[in-house]
């Protein structure tokens, strides 16, 4: 009988360590500034003998998987992503120090190709997630005062880059959108309209990538097998090393 799998779970817990990428869901969870936050009512208590709630929040709430379809008509929905897709090598390329100098910095093919010389060339069918530390802020909307947001996001040259040159799977990000607010306010969701349109899917508002190393580590993205759904909220946990 074949234990290989028992037996390097095993390896995993004694060798490796688990970081959980995933914001709480609640009322308070940071999500999209155009949704309403989610509500929560209790439906029935211990009294009767069990506990139960009901959840009443949009499917892009909090930590969140987008399928194509969510802004590319006729492209794949939830319960098309195969769950081969949902178990990735995960890459995390840092410019949170770029980020703190500059709230609308775009990450681009040249802090890719740096990310490479030090760690080699990116994967085909990884997950390539951008560690910007937005997730660690109490206002992530980050409003000026003529009550515009400003927030990090990627470059059109990046996501071209990633996709065309190195066929990756998926991408992830701590901020709400794949654009920076700047750009999207002023040009519309172009970025994320192309990795979609490329059947991508895409990880948004994701947590503690700061906890995670550049490679080395395994992602999980989980999510429900929505019918006919354009994103859900997700729990994603990455897998690794220790050292």
């Amino acid at each position: 009988m074949n234990k290989k799998l028992w037996e390097q779970y095993a390896d995993w817990k004694e060798n490796y360590r688990f970081v959980d990428l995933t914001h709480e869901l609640s009322p308070e969870t940071p999500h999209w500034a155009g949704f309403p936050a989610m509500d929560v009512l209790r439906l029935f208590d211990y009294p009767v003998g069990f506990r139960t709630h009901e959840f009443r929040l949009v499917s892009q709430y909090g930590t969140h998987v987008d399928a194509p379809v969510h802004f590319i008509p006729g492209g794949r929905e939830l319960q098309d992503i195969a769950v081969e897709e949902m178990i990735l090598p995960l890459c995390v390329i840092d410019v949170s120090a770029k980020v703190a100098d500059n709230w609308d910095y775009v990450t681009t093919v040249e802090d890719i190709q740096e990310w490479e010389k030090t760690y080699g060339e990116i994967p085909a069918g990884s997950f390539v997630a951008v560690r910007t530390d937005w997730s660690k802020r109490e206002d992530m909307n980050n409003y000026d005062d003529e009550g515009n947001r400003h927030y990090p996001g990627w470059s059109m040259e990046a996501l071209k880059y990633l996709v065309e040159t190195r066929n990756i799977a998926a991408i992830g990000h701590e901020p709400a959108d794949t654009d920076s607010a700047t750009n999207a306010r002023e040009k519309g969701f172009l970025c994320e309209i192309y990795v979609l349109e490329q059947n991508r899917y895409q990880v948004e508002l994701m947590n503690n990538l700061s906890e995670v190393p550049p490679v080395g580590s395994l992602i999980f993205c989980g999510f429900p097998k929505a019918k006919n759904a354009a994103g859900f909220t997700a729990r994603c946990i990455a897998i690794c090393p220790k050292d």
